[in-house]
């Protein structure tokens, strides 16, 4: 039996379509190794979205060209042949084949081609419906789900419309069919995902509460997790919908990049300042235990010392549990690449490392308010570091991007993917310290 070694680089949706690939090879009867020695075909699934994510790319080929055996082939799938095909085939010509973000359902193809080709067409990002296969890489007790793909927004720094193309909305129909094949599975945890989760349904029909509320009809024991809204798709029906039911996570991740009313119009975001420190304000209000994460740009062209001061300021008036930070990027094909006043590299580091020291003080703080309360945390692992301690989530800690609860005394515990109730005791930076003090067969009312 012929056997794949697979690599998924960038993003959760990016994550989703390596699936899918993975679920087509294995139906097809090739057997999948984490060995690439063992390989006898190597797929990188490809980030194109920053200047950084490429070289994370084009580094990861490199080491699969130079690490793999000798007759082995290697496709490369994703972003980064969609938006940079003939540079991957001039700097790297032992690749086998290629295909775009929107031919995730040519990989059979690639794989079994005799010669050396390419697969680009003309839709952007792929989809999945119907019967499509997919082989879930996450362990089994959480899992995303894609609702749609590209987006309507046209922010002056991206470069998203261009690789994915415009939103394309899966219908509800499909979307719970898939949800309820997941919890099938045993999965407890599904991640909303889409390159903006608030605009599902704009492209048609529909829309996020009501798909939420189809959803929520479902029974069963599970969390829903929610990722990538803006600010201006989180309206009072959707906060009324996270109140009712205790199944959809406290947590949002909500991308706000700045809060200079003069930044985000350069921009083009859809919110201004007012308007995102409303949203903060009620969300904190009506949901008292939810954790934000967002994301925010340091050095977008123009910004100024005191633009950024403002953004400083807003951090510390207005504190969130997670944020993720990134110096401005310039790419070419976008509005604000083709701006004067580009900022210095310098200026970008040292703005990043002040953010970035301030923030982690907030989050310590944040967590801090944590100690001595009792909460649920579905027990995932050993620690990297030591068997003797085990590590964990809660409610507001997602995976992979967030920091987890570590357990230094978790002798109730008889088996990963399952729930307890933890008492936090400590803070180590972004990671919270716990003991286990009760397992929770059904912590949440069935519906």
């Amino acid at each position: 039996m012929e056997k794949i070694h697979f690599t998924s680089l960038g993003c959760p949706r990016n994550l989703v379509d390596s699936e899918v690939m993975l679920g087509i090879l294995l139906q097809a009867g090739y057997e999948i190794t984490p060995d690439l020695k063992e390989a006898d075909y190597l797929v990188v699934n490809t980030c194109a979205f920053l200047e950084s994510s490429r070289q994370e790319s084009k580094d990861t080929i490199q080491e699969l060209l130079d690490s793999k055996k000798e007759l082995a082939k290697l496709v490369v799938t994703g972003c980064m042949v969609t938006k940079h095909r003939k540079e991957i085939e001039e700097l790297f010509p032992g690749v086998h084949y290629m295909l775009g973000s929107g031919d995730v359902q040519g990989i059979l193809k690639a794989v079994q081609s005799d010669r050396k080709g390419q697969e680009v067409g003309t839709v952007r990002s792929y989809l999945e419906q119907g019967e499509v296969p997919r082989m879930l890489s996450t362990p089994s007790h959480y899992a995303y789900l894609k609702i749609a793909e590209g987006c309507r927004k046209a922010c002056a720094y991206c470069i998203i419309p261009r690789i994915k193309g415009p939103l394309r909305s899966k219908s509800e129909e499909q979307i719970i069919k898939e949800f309820n094949a997941l919890i099938s599975q045993g999965v407890k945890e599904i991640i909303l995902i889409a390159q903006d989760l608030g605009d599902y349904g704009k492209d048609s029909k529909g829309n996020l509460a009501d798909l939420l509320r189809k959803i929520l009809m479902i029974k069963g024991d599970y969390w829903i997790r929610m990722l990538y809204l803006y600010p201006d798709e989180i309206d009072d029906e959707l906060i009324s919908l996270m109140q009712q039911d205790k199944r959809i996570c406290p947590y949002l991740d909500m991308p706000i990049q700045h809060i200079n009313d003069e930044i985000l119009k350069k921009m083009k975001r859809h919110t201004d300042g007012a308007q995102i420190k409303s949203v903060i304000t009620r969300l904190r209000e009506k949901i008292p235990n939810i954790h934000i994460r967002t994301s925010l740009i340091v050095g977008f062209p123009s910004e100024t010392e005191e633009q950024f001061e403002e953004l400083l300021e807003f951090v510390q008036d207005y504190p969130l549990n997670h944020v993720g930070i990134f110096k401005y990027s310039q790419e070419e094909g976008t509005v604000a690449g083709r701006m004067d006043e580009q900022i210095p590299d310098e200026v970008k580091e040292e703005r990043h490392q002040r953010l970035a020291a301030l923030q982690q003080q907030i989050s310590e703080s944040l967590n801090e308010n944590l100690i001595g309360q009792k909460l649920q945390v579905v027990v995932e692992a050993y620690h990297p570091e030591s068997e003797l301690l085990l590590v964990g989530r809660h409610q507001g800690q997602c995976p992979e991007i967030d920091g987890q609860v570590i357990l230094n005394d978790w002798r109730l515990v008889d088996s990963f993917g399952e729930r307890y109730e933890v008492e936090i005791t400590d803070v180590a930076g972004y990671d919270l310290i716990g003991r286990v003090t009760k397992k929770l067969y059904n912590p949440l009312k069935l519906f």
